[in-house]
């Protein structure tokens, strides 16, 4: 595997014939300090408080092209009062790799996987159950994809049949994107709608969403953003803290040496290093939006992030290793044709003076 300052010249490839199934452009060997940025299309927006720089989905130079995430609102970059809270957290992407994986001292995306900051994911695809291999399905935010054999596999690169017609509207502090996707034979369509806006005079952004369902099928699936959070590159581990509002249940660790629930909080025991993973399941929320709240804050930097989301939680876990920490709250959707959805994120950045207690 060469990293990406030994191959500064290489940007794209088409995958081999040696994988037929990913008959897309994927965008490799990016390193961690993002250098080949402006080769991509790409915004920045800021209301004078908050900063962000945003890859633009385009399906012929696009970033980001694969099938795994929404291409919209991919922020790859956002700072407040210097402190930096997204950002890379691998250090180059290979397209045969599924997932990611540690390779000596290198984490290795796959192409799927290949995002920063609040990526979302649409995560069950439309009619995956009923095509046939070959056939055709739809991942929202994407487009349709052709059906391989086996089980669905959010982590694989699907071929890309169709992306819908995409449209992008950029303001100084906002940008507006729009998906526009028809499958007449599935019997799928819709309008998906988003804006990434920072609010005026504070340091806040809002992401809001909308999908229209336009086709004659009711549209069922769920929708999470990662939120890669990696405040000042700093290893999640005990100057960490992630708290929500409601008292988690015990039980749900993966590896509770490393992190484990404490009340509202998830604690980290150790700084994560090597190949820890950290795996938190939040059990215990109701059925309002309130408990769709998110706290994560580093008291060593003295900067952190309150997300809050306008819709109740699915399911919600924390999902961290040794350069990133993301907690994913998941929302359900179930739209019936002619009806439409709307959801929203609001993330609250803040200082304080860097102590070993909570602010």
């Amino acid at each position: 595997m060469l990293s990406s300052f030994q191959i500064r010249g290489i940007r794209k490839f088409w995958v081999s014939a040696a994988l037929p199934a990913v008959a897309v452009l994927l965008s490799v060997f990016i390193g961690p300090e993002l250098s080949f940025a402006a080769d991509y299309p790409h915004a920045e927006i800021t209301n004078g408080k908050i900063t962000a720089k945003l890859y633009l989905p385009d399906a012929r130079e696009g970033y980001y092209r694969s099938t795994r995430f929404d291409w919209s609102g991919a922020i790859y970059s956002l700072e407040y009062e210097g402190h930096s809270f997204l950002g890379p957290w691998y250090d180059s992407i290979d397209p045969k790799v599924i997932n990611f994986a540690f390779q000596g001292s290198q984490i290795v995306n796959g192409s799927c996987g290949a995002l920063e900051g609040p990526a979302y994911e649409f995560q069950t695809p439309l009619d995956w159950n009923s095509a046939k291999p070959g056939g055709e399905f739809i991942k929202i935010g994407v487009g349709v994809l052709r059906k391989t054999d086996g089980a669905y596999n959010r982590f694989f690169p699907y071929e890309i049949l169709d992306t819908g017609k995409w449209t992008v509207k950029t303001h100084r502090d906002r940008i507006e994107f729009q998906q526009v996707l028809s499958d007449p034979a599935l019997g799928y369509a819709y309008v998906y709608r988003k804006v990434v806006r920072l609010v005026r005079g504070k340091p806040e952004m809002v992401i809001e969403s909308s999908l229209k369902n336009t086709g004659r099928r009711e549209i069922k699936s769920d929708v999470y953003a990662h939120n890669f959070t990696t405040i000042d590159h700093q290893p999640p581990g005990p100057d960490y803290t992630v708290n929500v509002p409601f008292q988690i249940q015990p039980g749900g660790e993966r590896n509770s040496q490393l992190a484990e629930a404490r009340g509202h909080e998830i604690v980290f025991k150790k700084v994560l290093n090597g190949e820890d993973q950290a795996i938190v399941f939040m059990r215990g929320f109701n059925d309002s939006s309130e408990d769709n709240q998110i706290t994560i804050m580093n008291r060593k930097v003295g900067a952190g992030v309150r997300i809050h989301g306008d819709r109740p939680l699915l399911r919600e876990f924390l999902w961290s290793i040794r350069t990133v920490l993301a907690v994913e709250a998941y929302v359900a959707i179930d739209i019936p044709p002619g009806g439409d959805f709307t959801w929203k994120n609001t993330y609250d950045y803040y200082t304080f003076q860097p102590s070993n207690n909570k602010p």
